[in-house]
Formats: structure tokens, sequence, C-alpha cells
């Protein structure tokens, strides 16, 4: 009975939203409320809740211990992380206190414990946009991920604080923890691409990171991440994140299914929770300014911001620990920032083309290292996106082409750079790039982003700028394909359809060659 009305109500919710242009996950968020309403009505055993916040749980570190695989823990040192994080938390809590103590009947301590708890983005929601935009990696995904993290480790810090408890001695030997790293590489190494890949994660995860911190006094989030980020550098790490995937998205559900089960908002829920909306706007305008401040481009800072303008599952975390009497507020308002969050993550990359004329305003003469404009020099062949058919690309022409190659993600541009080929630093999207592009000799682009919306904005400034030349891309949809080259593409190729052809190719002239 339970799960036929859980999973029953996520899914219809879910398609019913999607329907109307909003991400499955806000269809979530409203089943909860529905079953929260309807629970005596259909007798619901008293236990589900505490079993749905359990899926919840394993869901929450999942997404973390995957979000660690694809962690650069140096990243969290850089100035735009720790600097903004710290910047960022300081400053929230400053503003939102005044906000909360006069306009509600609270005490200086709720006041500010209310403040601490909005103070945080969500981790799980910002993660999840990302990743299913392929940007978690990208570099305004690096420092919103990085950001987050910050923040995750200040709300186990007030949370312990909160709490009067102390990690355990044991403790002391997460420090050690580096040590294991060529045992868990040859256990990921031994596991095979199957079943094994799988049960090992989910033992990392939720066992050995999860519960093991737990043992020593430690929250089971960090330890997810932790484990998670201990196996980033392995080359088998996207492998194990792709086999986890599926298990995530369905834990994840439960999370967001758990903030409308935890109760129904009552009048003043509903008045806080408004009040607390109309803040978003300042969070996200301080986060913007923070980033410019630290030398990001309008761009980078308007993507990271927008990643960031929400409030926080951790938020209900701390709330649960000193605030309990405010968690259905604070509930509401977590459910109504994800509702406003997610359509405008949806529609980030058009809106920053709307808005980049005055956006470009606030930029600082000097830019961040990883930003740095470069020239296409003499290549008469520019690659845009270097995964695996970009790469492939590159490796088919270099012999015949002259050919300069661009990705968003620096560490994959610094790993491209030590085999040496031709490849700078650049996001397609970015409008300064734009500006400052002399195509030179080019002839011929290869668009081979992962995100469909980049591949479209390309071909469109492309064109835009003067470009003449030949625009190939691929797509994994028809209908993509007919928008890219609506966009501005001569043609389009549909991978797995031209991996088909590719494959009949190779039979036919295997065929041919033993008649002759």
């Amino acid at each position: 009975m339970l799960e036929a009305v859980w999973i029953g109500f996520a899914f219809s919710l879910g398609l019913l939203v999607r329907a109307i242009g909003l991400p499955p996950l806000v269809g979530y968020l409203l089943a909860g409320f529905v079953i929260s309403a309807t629970a005596s009505e259909m007798s619901l055993p008293p236990e589900g809740p505490s079993i749905i916040h359990h899926i919840a749980h394993l869901g929450v570190l999942l997404l973390l211990f995957t979000v660690g695989l694809k962690l650069n823990v140096r990243s969290l040192g850089k100035p735009e992380v720790l600097g903004g994080s710290m910047l960022h938390f300081a400053l929230s809590i400053i503003l939102t206190l005044p906000a909360v103590l006069f306009i509600f009947e609270v005490s200086w301590y709720q006041a500010l414990m209310l403040a601490v708890a909005l103070a945080f983005s969500s981790t799980v929601l910002a993660a999840k946009v990302l990743e299913g935009k392929r940007e978690i990696r990208a570099f305004h995904g690096r420092v919103a991920i990085g950001i987050l993290i910050m923040q995750d480790l200040l709300a186990l810090l007030v949370m312990s604080l909160a709490n009067g408890t102390t990690p355990s001695p044991w403790a002391l030997l997460v420090f050690a923890l580096p040590l294991l790293r060529p045992l868990l590489y040859k256990l990921l190494d031994a596991s095979g691409h199957e079943d094994l890949l799988i049960l090992f994660g989910l033992l990392l995860a939720l066992v050995i990171g999860g519960q093991g911190f737990e043992l020593v006094g430690l929250s089971s989030e960090l330890g997810a991440l932790v484990f998670g980020a201990m196996l980033a550098k392995h080359a088998r790490a996207g492998e194990l994140s792709k086999s986890l995937w599926s298990i995530k998205e369905f834990f994840l559900v439960g999370f967001f299914l758990q903030i409308g089960i935890d109760g129904l908002p009552d009048a003043n829920a509903w008045l806080f929770a408004g009040v607390m909306s109309l803040l978003l706007p300042v969070k996200a305008l301080l986060f913007f300014l923070l980033l410019i401040l630290f030398k990001l481009r309008a761009r980078s800072a308007f993507l990271t911001s927008i990643s960031l303008t929400n409030y926080s599952e951790f938020g209900l975390i701390v709330a649960s620990v000193v605030l309990p009497e405010w968690l259905i507020p604070l509930a509401l308002t977590v459910a109504i920032s994800f509702v406003i969050s997610a359509p405008l993550n949806r529609m980030a990359h058009p809106l920053y083309e709307k808005l980049c004329q005055h956006l470009l305003k606030f930029e600082r003469n000097i830019h961040h290292p990883d930003e740095q404009p470069v020239s296409l020099g003499d290549a008469d062949v520019l690659i845009m996106g270097m995964g695996r058919t970009g790469t492939s690309a590159y490796n088919y022409l270099q012999t015949s082409r002259n050919i300069i190659a661009m990705d968003s993600d620096p560490a994959k541009v610094a790993a491209h750079q030590k085999k040496g080929i031709n490849i700078f630093y650049a996001d397609a999207e970015d409008q300064v790039f734009w500006q400052g592009l002399d195509f030179g000799k080019v002839e011929a682009v290869i668009l081979s982003m992962n995100d469909v919306e980049a591949k479209m904005i390309a071909a469109s400034k492309l064109r835009n700028a003067g470009f003449n030349g030949f625009i190939v891309s691929h797509s994994m949809h028809d209908d993509e394909a007919r928008d890219i080259i609506a966009a501005g593409a001569d043609q389009t190729y549909l991978t797995m359809s031209e991996a088909g052809v590719g494959i009949a190719e190779h039979v036919k002239q295997h065929c041919f060659a033993l008649k002759v």
C-alpha cells in the first residue's frame, strides 16, 4: 500500500508538472504535501514517514557520494570558494536576522538559528540540476559545488555546537583515510563493470562512509562525500557514478517527498515562507556581487548564483536539532524555493543572454585565471567540447588539418594539454568570449558539447559573429537536431544512428573483402 501511494503520487504529479515545463522534482514536492493531507483517509500506517525519511537519507548519501567522485578537493581552497562561501554565510545572517526578528515573534536565539538555517543553499537541488545539464565540471558548476560543500561543513559545525556534542576520539582516524586510497583503487578495479561495481559504490557511500562516520560522531553526509572524493582521481570514477545513477535518482524521489510529508503548513508557516521567498533575490544578488569581487566574469558569477538561489535541506536538518517547532515553516520555505529555483536553473542560459549587457557592467578589469581569453591562432577547424565525441573528431582530423579545441572544464583541458592536444579553456556560452573572438583561418566548427542549449547558443553566436563556414554538430534526438540546425548549424548527426551506420559499414567492407 505504501509503495503504491508514494510511487503513484510521485509519478502522477511529476508527469503533470513536467507537462507544464517544470522539473519533475516540483511534482514530488507536491506529492509529499498531498500524501500528508490525505494520510488519514488512506489509512496509511504510522511508520510510513519514518520509512520515507530513511529512503530520503540514503538518496542524499548517494548524491553526495557521486558529487565526491567528481570533486577536486584543491578547489575548496580557492578564494572564490572559500571566501565566497564564508562571506556569503556571514552576510546572509546579518541581512536575514533583522527580517526574522522584527516580522515574527521570536527570541534572539530563535531568530539567529533561523537566519543560520536560511543561509545555506541546497546541495541536493544544485547538484541534481548541474548533473542533469552536465555542467557539474564546468567552471561555474565547480564553483557552485565548492561553495555548497563549504556550506555543508558549516552546517555540520553549527549542529555540533547547538547539540553540545563532540565527535568521538576515534574521529581522528579520519585523517588517516588517505592511506586507504590504494586499497580502494584495487577494490574498484576488481569490482568489474556490473553488479559488483554497484555494490562497491553502495558499500562505500552508505555503510563505510555513512554509518562509519556516524559511529565516530561525525556526519554520515560528510562520510559519503569524503569516500567519493577519495576515488575522484581514479580512471573509473565516472563509470562508478553512472552505475549508481538510477538507484540514486530513485532514492532522491524520497527526499523530495519527505519535505511535504513532514506536515501541512498553517497560516503562520505560509507567511514565514512568503517573506523568506521574497529574500531569494537578495541571496542571488549577494552571491553574484561576491563572485564578481573574486574576479569571476559576469556569466560565471550569474550561473553560479542561479544554482545557489534556494534554501537548503541542511536548514531542515539544523532546524530538527535546534528548532523542531519551526521545521514545518522551514520545510515549506525550502519547498517554495525549489519551485522558484528549478525553472530558473532550466532557463539560466537564455536568461543570461537577455541580461548579459547589463551584467557585464559589473565585471572587473582583472579576470579569474581560469577564464582568460585566448586566440584561435592559425587553426582551420575549431572543435567545441572535448568529450568522447570531440576527442575522436580531433584524433581523426589532426593528421590532415590544423585543429584547435576548446572546453569549459579546466581539469579536462589540463589533461588534454598534457597529451599534446592543442586546446584552451573557454565556454561557448560566454558573451565575452564571442565579443573578443577572431576566427582567423577557421573554416569549420564541430559542436560536440554535451548540453543541447550550449550547441544552439554556439551555433547562433557563430552566425551572429559573421562566421560563414561549415558548422556541424552531433545530437542524441531528432527534435534536438532540428533545433540545432534552426539555430545555425549546417548539419547535425544523430550519434546513435551514426554509430549503427559505422558498424554496418565495417560489416559491409569485411564481407566484400572476403568475397573478393
